[in-house]
């Protein structure tokens, strides 16, 4: 059974259509490249939650503590220029049922799930059980942070967070926990959302190792902001690196200058 959605959450599809754009018009989306999850259980009332579909799908990792919630997920094979002009034509809202062992297709049209789902409910999964009131997981695929991660010295993720940190003040502000980076594990895997769990237990943003960047928040502008803010470092020091020399950056006493004006240590 299928039902209207709520305002609330047609609002918050409008949000999402909206960084969908972005994503494209950064090139950060290639094809069907990235994908997007958005918890909106808190913006729909329990009457609202109660519509179910009479098919279930099965989860292959169960995620018990999503048990009831309403996700919006982008679709699998779907573009990202295609979300921005119709999300729910390229995307689905999704109900976890059956103790987190299956989902159901609950909007009007029925469109499959990233193929990055499971991945995205395991993370979703590890959030309420840490408490981190983080309702959004995106993923997508910036070209200068992935080109950073082809070369081997920024595959070290505390390398990498002292380099992007130092190329401007907004970094460290944005991002004082610095960057994971998982080692490349094929996409669409149980390991590779249980490697990016591991590095969400310090992290906010991470990179998938020769694949894209994923960044956790309670606002998928937030975490558009924390991605863009990460390539723009990238793009300086490339472009200084392209220009014959190599970027003085911030030094380590400049940035925890900004970390103490800011509260950040």
């Amino acid at each position: 059974m299928n039902f209207s959605l709520p305002a609330s959450v047609d609002n918050e599809l409008g949000r999402i259509a909206e960084i969908a754009g972005y994503l494209w018009m950064r090139n950060w989306a290639e094809a069907n490249g990235g994908n997007i999850s958005v918890n909106l259980t808190h913006l729909m009332s329990e009457v609202s939650r109660n519509y179910l579909s009479e098919v279930i799908q099965e989860i292959r990792e169960p995620v018990p503590l999503l048990d009831g919630n309403v996700f919006y997920v982008t679709g699998t094979g779907k573009r990202m220029r295609d979300v921005a002009r119709s999300p729910l034509e390229h995307g689905a809202v999704i109900q976890i049922l059956n103790q987190g062992t299956g989902y159901s297709v609950i909007s009007p049209k029925i469109v499959k799930p990233t193929s990055e789902l499971v991945s995205h409910l395991l993370i979703h999964n590890h959030l309420k059980a840490t408490g981190l009131h983080k309702s959004v997981v995106l993923h997508t695929h910036p070209t200068e942070l992935i080109a950073l991660t082809h070369c081997r010295p920024f595959v070290d993720p505390e390398f990498l967070t002292r380099m992007l940190w130092s190329m401007i003040p907004e970094t460290r502000v944005l991002v004082p926990k610095g960057i994971g980076l998982v080692p490349y594990i094929l996409t669409g895997t149980s390991a590779l959302a249980k490697a990016t769990i591991k590095q969400l237990e310090k992290h906010r943003v991470l990179l998938w190792e020769k694949h894209g960047a994923i960044a956790v928040g309670e606002d998928i502008a937030e975490c558009f902001d924390i991605i863009d803010t990460l390539t723009k470092s990238a793009q300086i020091y490339l472009n200084a690196r392209m220009a014959g020399y190599e970027p003085e950056g911030l030094s380590d006493e400049q940035s925890d200058e900004l970390a103490k004006a800011f509260n950040l240590l």
